[in-house]
């Protein structure tokens, strides 16, 4: 009596299991990650009192953030925008193209990440600060350009 009770349960949650990993595959993807929007913005102030390591995470997390970005701006400039909200079918191989791409994105970010850890500590302080504000000058410019269209 228990072996069936117990074989009824396994069999009932892995129906379970499977009816939910479905439903997870039919989702269609986002073009623009969340994980890429800057939650703050900062002032020459403000970065000018930073320590230089922080000044060297928050520019990893630019230069990530727009080339995470720059390539989708003829579809979208923030996320939330999906394949099937622009109109791409969302099958196979559309699905595929667009992993191939995040993939081939996160393996270039990660080696410009190795290289930037190696070589940036070097740069001079208020060059770092420049190309800081400029990053973000260029993320606020992109949101600026999604207003236009």
């Amino acid at each position: 009596m228990k072996v069936k009770v117990i074989l009824f349960c396994f069999s009932f949650f892995l129906a379970i299991g499977l009816g939910y990993a479905q439903k997870k595959k039919d989702q269609p993807k986002n073009i623009i990650s969340e994980k890429v929007a800057i939650k703050k913005y900062h002032s020459k102030d403000e970065l000018d009192r930073m320590p230089k390591g922080d000044l060297l995470g928050l520019y990893m997390e630019r230069i990530e953030s727009l080339v995470k970005t720059l390539p989708y701006i003829a579809f979208a400039t923030k996320p939330g925008v999906t394949i099937e909200t622009l109109g791409i079918p969302n099958d196979k191989d559309n699905k595929q193209a667009l992993d191939d791409q995040f993939d081939t994105t996160d393996e270039y970010i990660e080696n410009t990440g190795e290289f930037q850890k190696k070589f940036l500590p070097y740069s001079d302080t208020n060059n770092l600060i420049s190309a800081i504000l400029f990053y973000e000058d260029i993320m606020k410019s992109l949101h600026e350009y999604s207003e236009y269209h």
